[in-house]
């Protein structure tokens, strides 16, 4: 795996949010703690969990995940 999560999200990032991608993409766009290095699954997921200061479905983030994986 190249890039990071918050890479692969930024590349699906757009203004007007049209699934649950986009509007995860910019839900961190806008959270600067967000782990944008990380490629690791329990880092990312427990951040969301955790420390995230917006909510999002996570069994959805476990979908996008799946995605990047895949790609």
């Amino acid at each position: 795996m190249g890039k990071s999560f918050y890479q692969f999200l930024m590349a699906k990032k757009v203004h007007k949010e049209v699934d649950d991608v986009t509007k995860l993409a910019n839900l961190v766009f806008n959270d600067i703690a967000f782990p944008r290095q990380s490629s690791n699954f329990e880092e990312v997921s427990n951040y969301l969990e955790t420390h995230a200061e917006f909510s999002f479905n996570l069994s959805k983030f476990d979908e996008i995940w799946q995605e990047y994986i895949e790609s």
